[in-house]
């Protein structure tokens, strides 16, 4: 639901900030006071093109920034964390800046976005309905999710849709095989091959460090043996050997520490380092004992090694890297079909073929009974909109191969007079002819849709009286499920609302500013006391103004 708007510099708005509530709202006042300048404010928020021509003039910039409470769309929510566009719980805002130069700037709760992300969050939040964009109902895909949501068919299409992929993944498979088998099986051979070359290895990251740590010590076991050798004969061994050295000094050091006491500090220093020296002789000693030097092993780690470095080469990788090599060479195994050969492939393609046909055929018989109802309710609504003899209908082309959505695509088609064949709505010719179809959808499939807030701009073009009534009766029935804004010229839509805001013009100073004012229940009086009579009011059209009100808040 929306919010709040904010609009800086804007055509002919320098500043203005709107609070909306839930329900049906009526946007009224003279002809060219700025009615539709909101719906573009609106539009240009949520992604539509802007340009320099929209700025207010002496104007460097226009913003616009729209708050839209989520709460209730976890889709959107999820999209935005998806997008990277995630903000506070259960709000939405979007801020878009247009500078004098025409370029544009994009913000989704603070951050940047796309015009086109823009539009596609705009989506799920706002519909604008009339001579706009933002017409979701012209999608085929949107028209197709809405007879689904109408007939409660929308778990249904999930798992067809998990079944043709599963058809599609299997047939992919299977046509590659076919025409390419000679390719295929030479490939396939060649990657068993490598496949059991590289299981035979056995490779692994953790015993390739130690195999390599083993080979060092080995190939160096005459050089580490000579190195301990010289180190105990150097501590202990040799003519001059450092322990005998050191046992003297310290015999001669412990004898004058007799006669002066200062000495023992460097005695104890020098029993110290005895110490070590001793433990380092022992440890010496203990090492050239375990010292493996056998010559077997350091053949076989050689030859372990090898193995590895020649694989690593042949494959053009590191050594650290064969397992995963390994797995890419099973992976694409699997993407060939294994061991598999094309009968079997073709076996599995037809059961996951058979599986989808069965629930799609399922799927297209309850599509075919809730177009004929659905078809049904709207032509009736449409009867009551100015449009006698007016038709609609739901059209479901077959689809020869089908899809992830069944077997047809969904077209909603309208023939707006008595005679004329049915047409594609997206190709319905009237601006208005199209929002007042779009009103009577939406009355029908408001316990579906999921678009909360609904604008429309011209339905009431070319038609008054009792339709008049009926169109402002609809969009008060609509606005319990929704938030509805309308731009009317009518008192009997005005009427209607919940809610009701006057936009007005003025000049100062040589410039024009349009303003938008919060009517309270007097001052509704006198704005559709304007609307039904003009300049020159009187007490006989403010009392009729008064009795609208009053009839349509009984009829509410």
């Amino acid at each position: 639901m929306l919010k709040f708007l904010s609009i800086r510099d804007f055509v002919i708005v320098d500043t203005l900030e709107l609070d909306f509530s839930a329900g049906f709202t009526a946007l009224t006042g003279e002809t060219g006071a700025g009615k539709s300048i909101l719906l573009d404010a609106l539009a240009l928020a949520l992604g539509e093109r802007g340009e320099a021509g929209m700025i207010r003039a002496g104007c460097e910039r226009a913003e616009i920034s729209a708050e839209f409470d989520s709460s209730y769309l976890p889709e959107l929510q999820a999209w935005l964390n998806e997008q990277e566009l995630d903000g506070d719980e259960g709000v939405c805002l979007f801020r878009r800046v247009l500078d004098a130069s025409g370029r544009s700037r994009g913000f989704i709760n603070g951050r940047s976005a796309t015009q086109q992300q823009m539009r596609d969050a705009g989506e799920w939040l706002l519909d604008i309905h009339g001579q706009h964009a933002h017409q979701s109902l012209l999608r085929a895909e949107a028209q197709r999710a809405l007879l689904d949501g109408y007939a409660g068919l929308g778990e249904r299409v999930a798992q067809i849709g998990g079944l043709f992929r599963d058809w599609q993944t299997l047939r992919r498979r299977r046509l590659e095989l076919s025409q390419n088998a000679a390719a295929i099986a030479a490939e396939r051979e060649l990657l068993q091959f490598q496949r059991k070359e590289l299981e035979a290895l056995s490779f692994n990251p953790a015993a390739w460090d130690e195999m390599q740590a083993d080979y060092a010590r080995l190939s160096h076991a005459a050089t580490l043996l000579e190195t301990a050798a010289f180190g105990v004969d150097v501590l202990s061994e040799a003519e001059m050997a450092c322990l005998p050295q050191l046992n003297t000094l310290i015999s001669r050091v412990q004898s004058g520490s007799e006669y002066d006491a200062a000495l023992g500090e460097t005695l104890q220093l020098l029993g110290s380092a005895q110490a070590e020296l001793q433990e380092a002789v022992y440890a010496l000693r203990h090492y050239q004992q375990r010292l493996d030097t056998d010559p077997q092993q350091l053949r076989e780690l050689e030859r372990d090694i090898q193995a590895v470095v020649d694989a690593a080469r042949k494959y053009r990788v590191a050594p650290e890297t064969l397992p995963q090599t390994l797995a890419d060479i099973r992976a694409r195994l699997d993407e060939l079909g294994g061991d598999a050969d094309e009968s079997a492939l073709a076996q599995q393609e037809q059961a996951a073929h058979n599986a989808y046909l069965a629930l799609a055929r399922q799927l297209s018989a309850a599509r075919n009974e809730a177009a004929e109802r659905l078809a049904l309710e709207i032509t009736a609504a449409l009867q009551t909109l100015a449009m006698q003899g007016g038709r609609f209908a739901v059209a479901l082309p077959p689809l020869p191969e089908g899809s992830a959505q069944g077997l047809e695509t969904v077209e909603f088609q309208v023939a707006a007079n008595p005679g004329m064949p049915l047409r594609a709505l997206a190709k319905t010719a009237s601006g208005g002819e199209l929002a007042r179809i779009s009103l009577a959808i939406q009355v029908a499939l408001s316990e579906v849709a999921c678009v909360p807030t609904l604008i429309f701009d011209e339905v009431d073009s070319g038609i008054g009286g009792r339709v008049a009534e009926i169109v402002g009766l609809l969009l008060k029935r609509l606005g319990r499920r929704h938030q509805v804004l309308c731009v009317t010229h009518l008192p009997q839509v005005a009427a209607a609302a919940d809610a009701q805001w006057q936009v007005s013009k003025s000049s100062r100073d040589g410039a024009t500013y349009s303003r938008i004012a919060v009517l309270d229940a007097a001052q509704r009086v006198e704005e559709i006391a304007r609307m039904l009579g003009g300049v020159n009011l009187t007490e006989t059209t403010r009392k009729h103004a008064a009795e609208m009100l009053a009839a349509s808040r009984s009829a509410g």
